[in-house]
């Protein structure tokens, strides 16, 4: 019994695919913070998700243009839920892990930042209306 080039590439997809989303999985647990594991969520399922559509695409040609909807939608939906999950957690008070160095999202919304944003608005001339 011989396989099809189709048939070959598509196993290798799907075995591809899903080594990515054991990793994610394996991410998830390893991780220290919610942060990492939300980007390792994210990053890792994403691929593995991809490849094992586009290694059914190769089995099933007749799945492909619904499969590519697919595809087009993970990598729509994914990047947006994992950055809402982070601004939500942030927003709540979750902490980082005591290794991570810069907190953008804290940096923004100190007393400090406010401040000096507020400074540079006044400092700004008011615009000539002609009159």
């Amino acid at each position: 019994m011989s396989l099809g080039l189709n048939e070959i590439i598509g196993n290798i997809l799907l075995i591809c695919g899903s080594f990515f989303l054991f990793s994610a999985g394996l991410g998830v647990l390893r991780m220290p913070d919610t942060y990492n594991r939300i980007q390792t969520g994210t990053k890792a399922t994403t691929l593995g998700t991809i490849l094992l559509l586009i290694g059914l695409a190769f089995l099933h040609p007749a799945w492909t243009f619904k499969l590519i909807i697919l595809i087009f939608f993970v990598m729509l939906t994914n990047p947006v839920s994992s950055h809402a999950l982070a601004r939500a957690s942030h927003a709540i008070g979750i902490h980082e892990t005591d290794a991570t160095v810069i907190d953008h999202m804290d940096q923004q919304d100190s007393p400090a930042a406010v401040t000096q944003e507020r400074e540079h608005v006044d400092q700004t001339p008011p615009e000539k209306t002609g009159k």
